[in-house]
């Protein structure tokens, strides 16, 4: 993988975790079969991130899809977002009831690799289409974006147009980001600042931090809770985000600011988990993920780029997006310095 590189949301528990127990006596597909046949559907349970199964989000669709050729009965089950798909799978460890994680981006994978409890997914990857070469064996992308500030065109009619320019503005100008340490989008920002800032980062922190009016626990509280009520004009997002607002909302009010410096690319993945009970369907499932059946859910389900050339079915809001140049580190930079960064946020956001 050349350089290499998400959302936080609301907990939810997913009423089908029940059937786990009932079914934890199944170590194959063809005993599952047979479960089928007595009318007993085997099942698969995927661990992602509550937007991703929200009513509006892509998980409803892609289940539909999924259960419709596998015979089988897919299970979401919502956690608030990658920091904390990271963490059960880490606090359950072989037990998991995990057979499919689904939402860890590029800078969580090597963490996740650490725990020795995923199994390559076999998957043929020929279609992908993504900003940077791909060379993986255990972890999937299956949609890709850019952070970027959203703001509202209303309250703020002439946005900075690079961190710079945010960082000289008045400091009536405020933003909304999220915590690095709770939050998928917060740690891209914190990437983003090292990336452009390199042993500067520190100084960039300081002159950012009477701008920030909050550091939100994770995206969700800060893009729906706080931006949308008009707490504040800007908020850390996604480039991708107007996108929604345009289709459904039909209105060009909400757009990202499009910076200078270049912004920093975010890649979502999923993995397969190596103790699964249902390898067959895991892989399957795996399979389904480039198939598009499943990406054609992701633009305005997810909100992001897919993952594979979707042509005439790109909705035609994404070609009004901002397209800015974007860069990421490695995963195994990120492993190496993410607590060292966060600190270096701490201490200058203190000061």
């Amino acid at each position: 993988m050349k350089d290499i590189l998400t959302k936080t949301r609301v907990a939810l528990v997913h009423p089908g975790l029940s059937m786990l127990t009932a079914l934890a006596a199944i170590t194959t597909f063809s005993s599952s079969q047979a479960l089928a046949q007595d009318g007993e559907k085997p099942q698969l349970t995927v661990y992602t991130y509550d937007s991703f199964v929200a009513e509006w989000g892509p998980g409803p669709a892609i289940e539909k899809a999924f259960e419709a050729r596998c015979g089988c009965d897919l299970q979401f089950v919502a956690l608030e977002g990658g920091v904390d798909i990271l963490q059960r799978l880490r606090l359950e460890g072989a037990s998991t009831e995990a057979d499919v994680i689904l939402g860890l981006d590029m800078n969580l994978m090597e963490d996740a690799r650490a725990l020795e409890l995923l199994a390559p997914h076999e998957a043929d990857t020929s279609a992908l289409e993504l900003p940077i070469e791909w060379d993986d064996d255990v972890f999937l992308p299956y949609d890709w974006g850019r952070f970027a500030f959203v703001y509202d065109s209303e309250a703020l009619p002439n946005p900075p147009d690079s961190l710079e320019a945010l960082m000289d503005a008045p400091e009536d100008l405020k933003v909304i980001i999220s915590d690095p340490r709770t939050s998928v989008p917060g740690l891209g920002l914190l990437l983003w600042i090292k990336h452009v800032y390199g042993d500067k980062a520190d100084e960039a922190w300081e002159r950012l931090s009477p701008h920030i009016l909050t550091v939100a626990s994770g995206w969700s509280q800060a893009y729906f809770s706080l931006f949308m009520n008009g707490e504040a004009p800007m908020v850390l997002s996604y480039s991708t985000s107007p996108a929604y607002h345009m289709a459904f909302d039909k209105t060009d009010r909400y757009q990202a600011a499009e910076f200078k410096e270049g912004h920093y690319l975010q890649v979502e993945t999923a993995a397969m988990v190596s103790g699964t009970d249902e390898p067959e369907l895991a892989h399957a499932f795996m399979d389904f993920i480039l198939n598009e059946d499943f990406q054609r859910h992701i633009p305005l389900g997810n909100v992001m780029y897919p993952a594979i050339d979707l042509g005439d079915e790109l909705p035609e809001v994404f070609d009004r997006l901002i397209e800015p140049e974007s860069y990421t580190f490695s995963p195994a930079e990120v492993s190496q310095h993410r607590r060292e960064w966060i600190r270096e946020w701490l201490n200058a956001s203190s000061r």
